[in-house]
């Protein structure tokens, strides 16, 4: 037994000495898997047990402002990030069908790997999505669906940055900060209050747009299984992996919120749907009580039906 655990530790040290790119041994939070392991699973742990737990006898904060600045925050972090990925790679140089790893030390190999590092941290910023919903006493938001994407996404970057920081897959990185653009975007305006929901009438189609992204990247991936390419196949069928299980995952969640046995939901289903991220939604009039209603149950800021009928 002692044998197999030096082996192990013999194991993992040749792969992180010999294996990993020298260039970013010394970068912050990439000598070891360790810290970004902790952090995950601290993650899944706060998001499901603990944040539930300490908000369970408190009443929700109102952070509409916090979360129009937060989202305006991530909408222009993520523009940065897609903008450094198209000019120091996709933009140009980089092929669709076969893109090689650079591991030199020349000016756009290293733009190339810093990129891939600040959507490494990118994913931890996403951890405040959790937080928010949590802190408004929003848990129905924290699905299993939102833990897992976000627990270990963060995990799955690291090991890309770690040995292959460049190259084929940071295809998956390019689309998804450019989703995160539209999504930071969507969650920017529907928390600025119920006058601005009316332009954000595509929530639906955020949905359609993240699972089209997955069949994208799953489609760039999986190609090379047919043809030569100097990249590491493992990390291909990684991410790839990654786009089939998180289609699946967003196509239940789809399915869900939008259809019923594969039908659509009636209208006034659609139109009462919470407004993910935001403080409030706009619903259509409760029949039974003449109350129009937010989707969180305040009606401050609108007037009651009774109301509108003695003007």
């Amino acid at each position: 037994m002692a044998q197999l655990v030096l082996n192990f530790i013999d194991s993992y040290h040749d792969i992180m000495d010999n294996k990993s790119d020298p260039r970013v041994n010394g970068w912050p939070m990439l000598s070891s898997p360790f810290p970004t392991l902790f952090i995950c699973l601290f993650y899944g742990y706060f998001a499901k047990t603990l944040g539930p737990r300490l908000m369970e006898n408190r009443k929700p904060f109102q952070l509409r402002k916090v979360l129009i600045v937060y989202n305006a925050i991530q909408t222009m972090f993520s523009a940065w990030i897609f903008y450094e990925y198209m000019m120091s790679g996709w933009g140009g140089s980089y092929s669709l069908k076969c893109q090689p790893v650079d591991y030199s030390y020349s000016p756009m190999a290293l733009r190339m790997a810093q990129t891939c590092w600040w959507y490494y941290i990118s994913k931890f910023t996403e951890f405040f999505d959790t937080l928010f919903f949590i802190l408004r006493k929003k848990n129905q938001q924290v699905s299993t669906l939102h833990v897992i994407h976000h627990g270990c996404m963060p995990m799955s970057v690291w090991m890309g940055m770690k040995f292959a920081p460049g190259g084929h897959s940071t295809f998956f990185a390019l689309l998804n900060t450019f989703v995160h653009i539209v999504m930071y975007f969507y969650y920017m305006v529907s928390a600025m209050g119920p006058k601005y929901q009316k332009y954000i009438w595509w929530k639906k189609y955020l949905t359609s747009f993240q699972m089209l992204q997955f069949v994208c990247i799953f489609i760039h991936q999986f190609q090379l299984l047919f043809r030569e390419c100097n990249y590491p196949k493992s990390f291909m069928v990684w991410i790839g992996l990654h786009g089939v299980m998180f289609l699946f995952l967003f196509s239940d969640f789809y399915k869900s919120k939008y259809t019923s046995d594969g039908k659509r939901r009636p209208a006034n289903d659609g139109a009462c749907m919470p407004v993910e991220g935001a403080s409030y939604s706009k619903c259509s009039s409760n029949e039974h009580d003449n109350v129009v209603y937010y989707s969180n149950g305040i009606v401050n800021g609108f007037k009651t039906t009774e109301d509108a009928k003695t003007k």
